[in-house]
């Protein structure tokens, strides 16, 4: 018998074998490998090669990080609040051997948890605390979730909460708090604004108390600033003060003030004397000229006997 005739046939089945064998995996994938049912371990990326005639079997594992979307979850916040909540988690195969070996659907368990999760921790939180301190929400999800799914060897990335629908009676009541909020920060910018405007009022007021003349000059500009707007008819009440200063006789000087004039320039007179003169002598002169003592009072006529 022809030898040819068994070893054509046997290196057919041989090319076959190995041909059937090699692998090709991606950068991001890992070939978790068994031999007769046993775990050995995991090959790639790159060209691989498997025992031949079923010895060794393989099972692809995605590494890449997979977006998993939560559906909403109808849950009660610590406050008695009905809330529909739905978030995403993204997580990656970090141990492609324990995800095949220790679960049997990693992505549907996954799944479950994070649903589970998502509702004990939003059961816990208070409705203000889960608006405002969404980020901290998020982490304490994804670390729960991330101690959960590390024994099957899933990483999880980040937790992300995407929507908060509440009822519309809970709506309409933020609506409101929102609303009364901003009203009292108007009024209170309002008041601040007031208070501010009286301080500089009564400033000027006093500036204008002592230089009487600038109010005339202040009604000038308002009658400036009014007859810019084109009106036909201005009627403006003018204070009677205005006119005081043209309206009113001239009053004469008080006792007082003429003494207090008369002792002023006798003081000057004395002052401008030369330094060799009798200052005695000349400053009770003076005085007499003026008819005033040396205290400031009017001194009785003299006699005509007396000199001047």
């Amino acid at each position: 018998m022809d030898p040819s005739a068994f070893l054509i046939p046997a290196v057919v089945v041989v090319a076959a074998g190995i041909l059937t064998s090699l692998r090709v995996l991606y950068e991001y994938e890992r070939g978790v490998v068994f031999r007769l049912g046993k775990l050995t371990r995991a090959k790639g990326p790159g060209l691989i090669f498997l025992v031949p005639f079923g010895v060794e079997r393989m099972r692809k594992m995605d590494l890449r990080i997979v977006a998993l979307d939560i559906a909403p979850q109808d849950t009660i916040t610590k406050d008695n609040v009905s809330v529909r909540v739905n978030a995403v988690v993204y997580f990656r195969v970090a141990a492609p051997t324990k995800a095949v070996i220790e679960i049997e659907d990693y992505y549907f368990a996954t799944s479950q948890l994070a649903q589970t999760t998502l509702r004990s921790v939003i059961g816990q939180s208070e409705l203000d605390e889960l608006l405002a301190q969404r980020e901290r929400i998020n982490e304490v999800v994804r670390e729960i979730i991330d101690e959960g799914t590390d024994p099957w060897g899933i990483e999880v990335t980040g937790v992300e909460i995407k929507d908060i629908d509440l009822p519309q009676e809970m709506k309409r009541a933020m609506a409101k708090q929102a609303e009364a909020e901003r009203e009292r920060r108007a009024k209170v910018i309002s008041a601040e604004g007031e208070y501010q405007a009286s301080t500089k009022l009564a400033a000027a007021a006093e500036i204008l108390e002592q230089f009487p003349a600038a109010m005339q000059l202040r009604f000038l500009q308002t009658v400036v600033e009014v007859a810019a707007e084109n009106n036909s008819t201005t009627l403006f009440p003018i204070p009677i003060e205005l006119f005081r200063t043209f309206t009113e006789p001239h009053k004469p000087a008080s006792a007082e003030a003429r003494a207090r004039a008369l002792r002023a320039a006798a003081e000057t007179m004395v002052e401008a004397l030369p330094s060799d003169a009798d200052r005695g002598t000349l400053e009770g002169a003076a005085r007499k000229m003026l008819g005033m003592d040396k205290e400031g009072t009017k001194e009785p006529a003299s006699s005509g006997g007396e000199d001047s």
